[in-house]
């Protein structure tokens, strides 16, 4: 192979190598808050995974106050398979609070959130140690 051929196929090879990754994690998920994101509907390559890791949203209502409850259904095997944290975003996808979990101590992995005058989309992240990030939508 001569020189100009080679550096051709060494070209081509580098780009397939840098689309061709991402255009297949990024299938069947969903984009948002700067990062790709598995939900219940678009499960992605977790499809078997999304009954389990898709965050639960219940709200509470008492006037201004708004109490959220996020539970994960996901069990708690220590640092062997464990649900790492909750994360609460607004309708515009900015940080509003979030709960890390021990996993030697927390047996399910549920969080609180008490929110003052909030009204829109809300947002709520679970990550799991090795089934990646999932994110669920709840309207207050």
């Amino acid at each position: 192979m001569d020189r100009r051929n080679f550096i051709r196929f060494g070209v081509a090879a580098t780009a397939g190598g840098l689309i061709v990754p991402s255009l297949s994690l990024a299938e069947g998920t969903m984009s948002g808050a700067g990062g790709i994101y598995y939900t219940k509907d678009k499960p992605g390559r977790w499809a078997a995974k999304a009954g389990g890791h898709a965050p639960l949203i219940t709200l509470q209502k008492a006037g201004a106050e708004t109490t959220v409850e996020v539970v994960t259904p996901h069990e708690m095997k220590q640092y062997e398979h464990y649900i790492i944290k909750h994360i609460l975003l607004d309708k515009d996808y900015n940080f509003i609070a979030e709960y890390m979990f021990d996993p030697n101590k927390d047996l399910q992995p549920r969080s609180e959130f008490k929110l003052d005058g909030y009204s829109g989309a809300l947002f709520a992240i679970s990550t799991c140690n090795k089934h990646d990030t999932w994110l669920t939508m709840a309207e207050v």
